[in-house]
């Protein structure tokens, strides 16, 4: 259920950003594709449809996505995208085949790269007039 509601509120995030942040817009142009994230036994996935600098998300599966993350069962997903060095966890999770790759791999690493947009910026502390 927890790995549901991440990929959920990971295209409202996406769906956000591709409106309002600029440095996301960037890093969506000339992008036309639809990737998926999923469990490997189908029971939970989502896919995501970049076009027109913009992301919309739809549960469920696609036909033919550019590129597809599926990991080994919900918990293993959650526990994946939440763990504070992401990256680690997918290499390590790469390595253990709890975690595979379909499609293009550079399109995996740049929707990594674009996940780093999502977190939103920490304002630096005001300065009170004196």
């Amino acid at each position: 259920m927890k790995f549901r509601f991440l990929l959920w509120m990971l295209g409202r995030l996406m769906a956000k950003a591709s409106r309002e942040n600029p440095e996301f817009q960037q890093q969506l142009a000339g992008k036309d594709l639809v990737f998926q994230l999923h469990t490997l036994d189908g029971r939970i996935a989502r896919h995501f449809i970049v076009r027109d600098q913009r992301v919309v998300s739809k549960r469920g599966t696609t036909s033919a996505p550019a590129f597809a993350i599926g990991f080994k069962d919900g918990a293993y997903g959650f526990a994946t995208m939440s763990a504070k060095n992401k990256q680690l966890a997918f290499m390590q999770g790469i390595q253990s085949k709890d975690i595979q790759i379909q499609g293009n791999p550079a399109l995996v690493i740049w929707f990594q790269g674009l996940t780093k947009h999502l977190m939103p910026k920490k304002k630096s502390p005001e300065k009170k007039a004196a």
